[in-house]
């Protein structure tokens, strides 16, 4: 069975991009490596639909992943709610 993961880009205009993709990496703490990379990137680079999309973090106000991962690097806040 593959483990779905959805992610929400929200963009500095308004306009949003929602994706789904499967679990990259069974490894938890290579996952928290990945998201590390990640946030020290310049780009956020997926691969979605046979189409290679490179997004500027200068165009991103956040992102919503879900699940979160059940490790994360050690200055996440946990727990915590959020409203609009």
């Amino acid at each position: 069975m593959t483990i779905k993961r959805e992610m929400t880009i929200h963009y500095m205009d308004g306009s949003q991009m929602k994706l789904d993709f499967p679990l990259q990496t069974q490894s938890e703490s290579a996952q928290v490596i990945k998201l590390k990379e990640a946030l020290s990137a310049r780009h956020l680079v997926v691969e979605a639909d046979g189409a290679l999309l490179i997004i500027p973090y200068e165009n991103i106000k956040y992102i919503q992943a879900y699940p979160a991962p059940a490790k994360l690097p050690e200055n996440v806040i946990r727990a915590a709610s959020f409203s609009a």
